[in-house]
């Protein structure tokens, strides 16, 4: 009789030990990508004209944009910085019992739109919150990413190197070196075949929100992972050099949130021709000149940002 309950005992042991390493393994231990696997993207600009098109636009200037930023009556500038190659505009105002931060970008080049990694390092687990990474990288202006180390598979292209290529069921967002925004499912193709094409950044969260000028999700869409009305963080593009990005409050007395839906149509007014949603819930933050904009929350009992793998910033 003492055989079974032996064998019964190590295999609770060794059960118990197998899903702590796994809990560990998902959310704790943190784990490097490889700089020898990160592909830059002037490998494949060299040959592609594909790329060789796309890059030709970069010269732009900060006069380019004649697209004009949709704003609700009581919208009321918070903010502005203004150099050579970026105009910074922040505003608020409230949607549906909604607190809603909008930045409207006029950049001379994409370059300028660029991203940053939690203690400057690619991998799952490495986390910081937005603010720390954006002083970190001198950010003017920040919003939390797509939180790609908290998964295992998604493109990751940043600044124009691709750091995972691995196929998601995710629509993915890619902003080309001529600063055109294209999403795409998941599964559509590589990244090295992005990087080909020109690719700038590529992030996995999603889903689209606005698709050639049209909003493109439905009443009943929403991420798996959240309620129907919550904090959000999105990114846009009205036209050529000319950008968006929008953080909501939610999950308080004082912000309900917002739906997918919502969100898209919000978007859609404002004269986003393509936007996509990036990490939301406690992760939304928005972060200028070092001053936390927005009220990010997790719970709503507590006021505070969540640790996040990357941010998208300007400056």
């Amino acid at each position: 009789m003492q055989k079974p309950k032996r064998f019964a005992l190590c295999f609770a042991i060794l059960t118990a030990a197998f899903t702590v390493y796994l809990l560990l393994d998902t959310f704790v231990i943190e784990r490097d990508y490889s700089l020898s696997n990160a592909s830059p993207a002037a490998t494949a600009v060299s040959d592609s004209e594909t790329t060789a098109a796309r890059a030709s636009t970069l010269s732009s200037t900060l006069s380019a944009p004649e697209t004009v930023l949709a704003l609700p009556a009581d919208a009321e500038k918070i903010g502005s910085a203004v150099t050579e190659n970026y105009e910074i505009d922040l505003y608020t105002f409230r949607v549906n019992n909604t607190q809603i931060y909008a930045a409207d970008l006029k950049l001379s080049s994409v370059q300028e739109l660029k991203t940053a990694f939690a203690e400057g390092r690619a991998g799952r687990n490495i986390t910081d919150t937005t603010s720390a990474i954006a002083a970190q990288s001198g950010a003017v202006l920040a919003i939390n990413g797509d939180f790609y180390g908290a998964r295992e598979k998604g493109i990751v292209i940043r600044n124009g190197v691709l750091y995972r290529d691995s196929a998601s069921d995710e629509e993915i967002l890619v902003i080309y070196a001529d600063g055109s925004f294209e999403i795409l499912s998941g599964t559509e193709k590589s990244g090295e075949e992005l990087l080909a094409d020109g690719a700038w950044q590529a992030f996995s969260f999603g889903p689209g929100l606005v698709e050639d000028g049209a909003v493109s999700v439905s009443a009943a869409d929403e991420v798996g992972r959240a309620k129907s009305s919550n904090p959000r963080t999105a990114v846009g593009t009205l036209g050529e050099g000319h950008y968006l990005f929008l953080v909501s409050d939610g999950r308080t007395e004082e912000s309900e949130g917002l739906s997918l839906y919502e969100l898209s149509s919000l978007l859609h007014e404002m004269g986003c021709v393509q936007a996509y949603n990036l990490d939301g819930g406690g992760s939304s933050t928005m972060v200028f000149r070092g001053m936390l904009v927005n009220r990010p929350t997790t719970n709503g009992k507590r006021i505070t940002e969540r640790s996040v793998s990357d941010i998208v910033y300007i400056g």
